[in-house]
Formats: structure tokens, sequence, C-alpha cells
């Protein structure tokens, strides 16, 4: 059973930065693609970033420059290190993987920019 745990949530001022990590049970390496998404209260859930198998990755417009996917293969954890912070950016962050058309998600670590 794959599970996904997400960390390194928290509370942080316009204009910081914040990283949060995403752990896999099991290797990263078995899956398609690993991503960020995100759900601000009342709106839908968001793609924030992917990386896929080979290492492209993608961003949303919004964070373009300021957000930066990686991962690491030895530890299983796929990470989000968030810069220059706005208060739109306050969201619940969920991990998500897929592998052989399956999604599968943690269960989320929340964000809060204050302004």
């Amino acid at each position: 059973q794959v599970q996904l745990v997400e960390s390194g949530g928290g509370l942080v001022q316009a204009g910081g930065s914040l990283s949060v990590a995403c752990a896999a049970s099991g290797s990263i390496l078995s899956f398609n693609d690993m991503g960020w998404y995100r759900q601000a209260p009342g709106k839908q859930r968001e793609l924030v970033a992917i990386i896929i198998r080979g290492g492209s990755t993608t961003y949303a417009d919004s964070v373009k420059g300021r957000f930066t996917i990686s991962r690491d293969n030895a530890k299983n954890t796929v990470n989000l290190r968030m810069n220059s912070l706005k208060p739109e950016d306050t969201a619940v962050y969920y991990c998500r993987a897929s592998r052989v058309g399956i999604l599968y998600w943690g269960p989320g670590t929340q964000v809060t920019v204050s302004s």
C-alpha cells in the first residue's frame, strides 16, 4: 500500500520562504510522476508543480520562478521549495503520485502566508 506523508508546512510572512516535503513509503522511482497540488478555502485543488520520472518539471504560472520542485531518490522524498511567498499561496498543500494510472494522495499540510 502506497503512503505519502507531507511535512514542513507552517506560518510564514509574505516574502518569506518555506519548504515542504513528501515522504513515500516505497521507491519514488516506481512512480510515473509526483507533484504538489494545493487547495485554498472555497477553491478547487490546483496543480502547483510536478516532476516526472525522467526529471522534467512543470510549474503553474502563478509559482514559476518562485517555487522549485526536487526529489531525493535515496530518501524517497519529493520536496517543494517556496520562495517569495504571497498571501495567495495560503492553502493546504497535497503531495500526489501516479503509477500505472492510479493516483495516490497524501493527507496534506497547511501553508499560511501572512500579509
